[in-house]
């Protein structure tokens, strides 16, 4: 039984979001999150009065053999090579579990 896991969270457009979920799911990514959050980083919205930008941030855990392939996925569907285009980060997980069955997951149910 494989365990080895790892974390893609990445923070991109809104815009983006559709093209990033279609090519999850073309790349046989069946779980993954989507929620909306709001900072500041390369980009600034001088607009706003918080100077935040909104984004979407996407979190995946998958098999740590599969993690730069996603990882470089999300880089290629949400790029457009303007300031805010967005990051991405692949951490390690040490276990990951499914409440349903109180067991530890294998990455083959992932």
């Amino acid at each position: 039984m494989d365990t080895s896991f790892c974390k893609v969270t990445a923070i991109i457009r809104c815009e983006a979001l559709e093209k990033v979920e279609h090519r999850l799911q073309e790349l046989g990514v069946h779980g993954f999150s989507v929620m909306q959050v709001k900072g500041c980083g390369e980009y600034t919205n001088f607009y706003s009065l918080d100077c935040m930008t909104t984004h979407a941030r996407v979190e995946i855990f998958i098999a740590a053999h599969r993690a730069e392939a996603i990882a470089q996925a999300i880089m290629d569907a949400a790029y457009s090579g303007v300031e805010g285009d967005g990051i991405v980060a692949v951490l390690p997980a040490n276990k990951v579990y499914r409440i349903r069955k109180l067991s530890e997951m294998s990455t083959d149910e992932l």
